[in-house]
């Protein structure tokens, strides 16, 4: 009899081992199923540069979101096909040996104008893709997408006017360009199945975003933080800043002209040397046209009357690199922009307050003389940054 116990007991024991493990098990993750979390990616604030950055609460940058952003932003079946001659990524349009721009040799071109997959012109020329994370005032020529807007989707292409279909941000960015008939002209549901149906992606969406579930918002996302992390901060502009490179006599004298009224007067709204950025981000009408008749300026923005013509001062960064210039490329040089603050001034009642070479004593710019305009040009060729046209980091990770 004790015997017996004594087995049952064991027996007994042995089944509530077996039990208690397999529900151990069950209850357990996996650890090898277990996913990761994002790495933090820790932004580096280059020297001199503004601390506040442009990131949104809910798009933290991680290594893993980057590197997802980087494959996205040079997939050509971003557009939401794969056939050869229907590809079109950022990466198309935007050429990372042109400071991510288009540069006005690129096969996109027709009449010197920029165009998409359906040969429709876009309405205004590109602007480059770096140091987008220190823009906080509003993002394209005219400052449509910017924090605070309201406005969601756009429902006459398909796209829903809810979450997250906004236009706050450099996510905004990418439905509009996925849709825009002079952009991929195509649709939400075509890209987010294109990618679905690749089979590299489900692993890089789960490293980024903890499941391997794509969706546009998560493809907004990652591009956004890529584009992010570009940066230009290695001009011999900076050099020269940094101590490590001086200026040449032509350049030196360029820069004086630059921020000085008596001079060319650029510095009030590209600013220099205090603001590296080389633009205010804000928007001004610049005194080129009498007429105004683009439904794109900043007025349609913002409705002010004051804002007729007005328009994005951009970066003067790699400047020697993003042209034709102006919004509407009317410049094909560099010498012709000079040309044109120099002696082609036109007033206007809209004419912006910090253009004071449009008004008397000056009327039509600020008088260059031919020594002035090569010392000027030699200062914003030193604003090009050979380190941004090289980067691995920003370079096609399919070659």
């Amino acid at each position: 009899m004790k015997n017996r116990l004594i087995y049952s007991y064991s027996v007994l024991s042995i089944v509530l081992v077996i039990m208690l493990t397999f529900a151990c098990k069950k209850d357990d993750p996996d650890p090898d199923n277990t996913v990761k979390p994002a790495t933090p990616y820790k932004f580096e604030v280059p020297q001199g540069f503004p601390t506040i950055l442009n990131i949104p609460e809910d798009n933290p940058l991680t290594v893993e979101g980057i590197k997802l952003g980087r494959y996205l932003f040079y997939d050509g079946r971003l557009s939401g096909r794969d056939e050869p001659d229907s590809l079109m990524s950022c990466a198309t349009c935007h050429l990372q040996s042109q400071a991510f721009e288009i540069g006005e040799n690129h096969p996109k071109f027709t009449d010197g104008h920029p165009f998409g997959l359906t040969g429709i012109k876009t309405p205004h020329y590109p602007l480059p893709l770096f140091n987008l994370i220190w823009n906080n005032e509003g993002y394209l020529w005219n400052g449509m997408i910017y924090k605070g807007n309201t406005h969601l989707g756009y429902p006459a292409y398909g796209v829903p006017a809810e979450e997250p279909y906004n236009m706050t941000n450099i996510e905004s960015l990418v439905w509009m360009g996925i849709i825009a008939p002079h952009e991929m002209h195509g649709s939400i549901q075509m890209t987010v199945d294109m990618i679905r149906s690749i089979e590299m992606y489900p692993a890089l969406f789960e490293a980024a975003f903890g499941s391997k579930e794509i969706t546009y918002d998560r493809i907004s996302k990652a591009l956004a933080q890529f584009i992010r992390t570009i940066v230009s901060a290695d001009s011999k502009f900076d050099k020269m800043r940094r101590g490590e490179l001086s200026y040449t006599q032509s350049e030196r004298n360029g820069l004086i002209l630059f921020t000085t009224e008596e001079g060319a007067d650029c510095f009030h709204c590209h600013g220099a040397p205090g603001n590296p950025l080389m633009t205010t981000n804000l928007f001004y009408n610049n005194a080129k046209d009498v007429v105004f008749n683009d439904p794109r300026d900043r007025y349609a923005v913002t409705k002010d009357a004051r804002d007729h013509g007005a328009y994005k001062a951009t970066t003067l960064r790699n400047i020697e690199l993003t042209g034709p210039y102006m919004h509407d490329g009317r410049f094909k040089t560099l010498d012709d922009v000079i040309d044109f603050y120099s002696e082609g001034l036109i007033y206007s009642e809209y004419a912006h307050p910090l253009m004071h070479k449009v008004f008397p004593p000056y009327g039509n710019g600020a008088g260059l003389n031919p020594q002035q305009k090569a010392d000027l040009k030699a200062f914003l060729l030193s604003l090009t940054d050979q380190t941004l046209l090289t980067n691995p980091d920003y370079s096609n990770p399919f070659n």
